[in-house]
């Protein structure tokens, strides 16, 4: 009985953009990213591998995951990787603090209006999807977990910058 109390607390406090019953998959192409964040600047994806990582600032697990984040786009950006970090605080303020705390080597995007979250649908901050050279959502990841998750990433980005074009 507990464990279900948890369950529904937890999910009461996410935002309802963050728990649409339907988002993306393994296997279906990404949405547009630029008709979801009005505005943003978002790097040309053409025939690239991309990464893009949900995150929030009151996240723990989010924080940790910007290093990691980091020493991918320093070694995979000028084989074709590009990361996109996509920021969910409702207040502004909080983004920009966090953005510019954790220093990251790759751009982000603040999506306030929750509008990219509610098509992806991600399980937890941070959620990342990891997308082929042909738009197509190859793996998904919930939750940050280190080196477990970062080496999880530099095998799956290797098999998807090998697959040719």
């Amino acid at each position: 009985m507990k464990l279900i109390l948890t369950a529904l607390l937890l999910f009461s406090c996410l935002p309802q953009s963050l728990v649409a019953a339907e988002g993306v998959a393994v296997g279906q192409p990404i949405p547009k990213l630029a008709p979801l964040l009005p505005g943003a600047k978002i790097p040309d994806t053409a025939g690239k591998v991309v990464l893009v990582d949900f995150w929030a600032s009151w996240c723990a697990p989010c924080k940790a995951s910007f290093p990691c984040l980091n020493r991918l786009q320093a070694k995979y950006a000028a084989k074709g990787l590009v990361i996109i970090g996509i920021g969910v605080d409702d207040e502004a303020a909080d983004f920009t603090k966090f953005a510019t705390a954790m220093d990251a080597a790759f751009p982000l995007v603040h999506d306030s209006a929750h509008k990219s979250a509610a098509a992806f649908s991600p399980g937890t901050m941070p959620s990342s999807y990891l997308i082929d050279r042909k738009g197509v959502v190859r793996h998904i990841h919930n939750g940050f977990k280190g080196a477990k998750t970062e080496k999880e990433y530099i095998a799956e980005i290797e098999a998807l910058l090998a697959e040719k074009p």
